[in-house]
């Protein structure tokens, strides 16, 4: 089955959250601190996220800046918690939105779908042009792995480029169109292919047309939670509840935080916070 489709089902079995597993120390109570090292107290804080949620959520999303911040012993956290999803079952993303020229950029395939740092789909930036995107291609090919291309995203300053007009189009119109092109070579049974678009769901105005445009693109929707976005947007980023998932990072992974019993049960409210997600974007079905 290509990992496109594999998405699909989860998605249809479990619902469209994906986790963000942007682990910060911070974000740690002192019992996953205290005696322990800094990769083991973050892996152990991750496996508790993932044991309470792996029924009710489609895929995991590892920031690796995250991970990066802590140096060896942040990448053995990555490492391990990405071979705890395997071990799983589960699906997993390394947000890493790479870009570099072909010959870097084949060494990040490399690097992110085989060894230590495998994950099924990674994130990658396209402004360095199409020939960054291709040396991904051959992972893609197999059906075993997928990406997410940075298309139009939440965070404030994405005007600032991502809307400049190119021959009468906005640039990341220009960039979806050749992400769409390219998609059309290797879609699945589920009428969707494996390279996906990171779409926030911040631009009101805009998130109609983006759905309707790449009709056959899987969607990465960051934005809400924490950033704000409006559970409308998300949910017409959807196809009928499917077509894409929904990242909520810190509004899962902090969640133990609202309760005076929250350090005992990261896990029972991380679970809760997933839960409230899909009820929050469901409420608008019936629109």
């Amino acid at each position: 089955m290509k990992i496109i489709d594999r998405l699909y089902q989860e998605i249809s079995k479990k619902g469209f959250v994906c986790v963000g597993l942007d682990t910060s120390m911070d974000y740690l109570p002192a019992s996953y601190k205290e005696g322990k090292s800094i990769s083991q107290g973050i892996f152990d804080f991750n496996r508790e996220i993932i044991d309470a949620t792996a029924d009710i959520t489609a895929i995991y999303k590892l920031q690796i800046a995250y991970y990066e911040s802590y140096g060896i012993e942040g990448m053995m956290a990555y490492r391990d918690t990405l071979a705890y999803l395997r071990e799983k079952n589960l699906l997993s993303i390394g947000d890493i939105k790479r870009s570099d020229i072909a010959v870097s950029a084949s060494q990040y395939a490399k690097a992110h779908f085989e060894g230590d740092f495998e994950a099924d789909f990674i994130t990658l930036n396209p402004y360095m042009g199409m020939d960054s995107i291709s040396p991904y291609l051959p992972y893609i090919e197999s059906g075993e792995k997928g990406v997410f291309v940075l298309l139009r995203t939440s965070n404030p300053g994405a005007s600032d480029f991502e809307t400049l007009d190119v021959n009468g189009k906005e640039l990341f119109y220009q960039i979806g169109d050749k992400i769409k092109a390219l998609n059309e070579n290797y879609l699945g049974e589920s009428g969707y292919g494996p390279l996906g678009l990171v779409v926030g769901a911040t631009h009101t105005e805009e998130v109609e047309e983006i759905r309707k445009r790449y009709d056959k693109e899987f969607f990465l929707i960051p934005g809400f939670g924490a950033q704000g976005a409006d559970a409308l947007n998300v949910y017409k980023l959807l196809n009928d509840k499917n077509g894409g998932v929904v990242n909520n990072s810190r509004g899962v992974l902090k969640a133990y935080l609202n309760y005076d019993d929250g350090e005992e049960n990261v896990g029972k409210y991380a679970r809760l916070a997933v839960e409230k997600t899909l009820r929050d974007i469901s409420i608008n079905e019936d629109l």
